[in-house]
């Protein structure tokens, strides 16, 4: 027994002495920390809120502006039957080479009023000899096109309904923050009221890269063929842009989409409906477009005498930096804030003059001469007495030519284009617009032109 005992002893001591060993010589310390459990975090209100939380600014979903929209998007069918010659049908055929083809074009359009009136590109309905719209709910209808605009691509037609029609309501585009959500509504590939999202990624875009005409909102939201002539909201599902173009290589949307703010949009209807033409607002001077391009502004080259600009007391060097309160920092944002101008409104423009700001308060004037860059001739309209001395209907008179052509055949000041391509012509800005085609989508143009003694002289270019 005592054996035992001995045996079982010197066992145990065996053992305390390697797990010692094995503390001091092989485990790791441990370190125990002794610390109090924290309560778990709470959800409190706090000043600030990251903007991807805040349901106010940035809804969840689009449904509300989608719905909103979808039912005042129309698809806009453009049927135009052209004569097209053949020479190989007029020399080895049976007939003279000429044919009538039948072209189709598809797009959108925005009801703008119960009654049908209805806005869409000037592309999407150009060369048309009938317009049909079809409606969300697949009713199909005859369109009437009341006026166009090319040179801002804006368009306006008429359909009859026998009920009231649902509408859009038009946003003001000058408030359009970058940044901000919209949804693009349209028809692209015939596929009905096709909604997609997106945000406004800049504003005043001139796509021409010069200092022309374009003032577009750039966005991000998906546009593709068929698109063109809809509607550009924003999440309360007020118009803000009339979709007009994309940026491609190949034809379908890789990235950019630009629309016509609702702004000018709107104004061009009005002039269309109230005057049948587009009435320009100008301020009255001539940019000073290379010093323009290496400040914020607009520098003013040279003030036209007894214009609004002239008579509030803008100067040449000045720089203007605000028309009424939007801030202008190149000619696209100029120009874009006078075509959603009217001839004889009052504007506050803020120009620098050696670095004080000052207020000049301007009443806008109309156009009354055209430039064609692309043919070399300033035009304008012809006058009522023109009319009862040449017994015309309308016409644009030249002011100043630099075309080669019209100089070597003494056709100068004084000279009235009245028919282009065989169509009369009514103005001077009508005349501009197919001018400025030339050499771009006309190979060929026919002018007959009043000379001073009102005889009639045709030009082939």
């Amino acid at each position: 027994m005592k054996r035992v005992l001995g045996i079982l002893t010197i066992a145990f001591l065996g053992g305390v002495s390697s797990l010692g060993a094995y503390k001091a010589f092989i485990e790791k310390p441990q370190v125990i920390v002794e610390r109090t459990v924290e309560p778990e975090l709470q959800t409190v209100n706090s000043n600030y809120t990251p903007a991807v939380l805040n349901s106010s600014s940035v809804p969840t979903d689009f449904t509300e502006a989608a719905e909103k929209t979808v039912n005042t998007v129309v698809h806009v069918k453009n049927t135009a039957i052209k004569e097209v010659y053949n020479p190989f049908e007029e020399f080895f055929g049976t007939g003279n080479g000429k044919r009538k083809q039948e072209r189709i074009g598809t797009g959108s359009g925005v009801i703008i009023s119960s009654d049908g009136y209805i806005v869409t590109n000037n592309h999407v309905i150009e060369g048309a000899t009938e317009l049909e719209v079809t409606l969300n709910n697949k009713k199909k209808y005859k369109a009437q096109l009341i006026g166009s605009d090319d040179k801002n691509d804006i368009a306006l037609l008429k359909i009859e309904s026998e009920i009231d029609l649902p509408y859009i309501t038009f946003g003001n585009s000058d408030n359009a923050k970058i940044g901000e959500w919209v949804l693009a509504v349209g028809n692209p590939y015939n596929l009905n009221s096709t909604v997609t999202a997106g945000i406004v990624s800049a504003k005043g875009r001139d796509l021409q890269g010069n200092s022309n005409i374009d003032a577009f909102i750039q966005t991000d939201a998906a546009v593709n063929s068929g698109n063109s002539g809809g509607a550009l909201v924003n999440t309360r599902g007020e118009l803000i842009g009339i979709n007009t173009a994309i940026s491609s290589r190949t034809g379908s949307f890789i990235g950019y989409s630009f629309a016509v703010p609702s702004n000018i949009a709107k104004k061009i209807i009005d002039d269309l409906l109230e005057f049948g033409n587009v009435q320009e607002a100008l301020i009255g001077f001539e940019p000073d477009y290379k010093k323009s391009k290496e400040i914020e502004g607009v520098k003013v080259k040279v003030v036209n005498e007894d214009s609004g600009a002239f008579k509030a007391g803008i100067k040449a060097g000045d720089i203007i930096t605000k028309i009424n309160n939007v801030k202008i920092t190149k000619f696209s944002d100029l120009k874009g804030q006078l075509t959603a101008k009217r001839p004889g409104e009052s504007v506050n423009i803020t120009v620098n003059r050696n670095g004080e700001p000052l207020i000049k308060t301007v009443v806008l004037s109309k156009r009354d001469t055209y430039l064609s860059a692309n043919f070399g001739v300033v035009l304008k309209d012809v006058t009522n007495d023109d009319k009862k001395k040449y017994d015309i209907k309308g016409g644009a008179k030249i002011v100043v030519t630099d075309n080669k052509a019209f100089e070597y055949y003494n056709v100068g000041k004084g000279y009235i284009i009245v028919k282009i391509n065989g169509e009369n012509i009514e103005n001077a800005s009508e005349a501009v617009n197919i001018l400025n085609k030339y050499g771009v989508s006309m190979n060929r143009m026919y002018l007959e032109i009043l000379n001073l003694d009102g005889e009639i002289e045709r030009y082939k270019f």
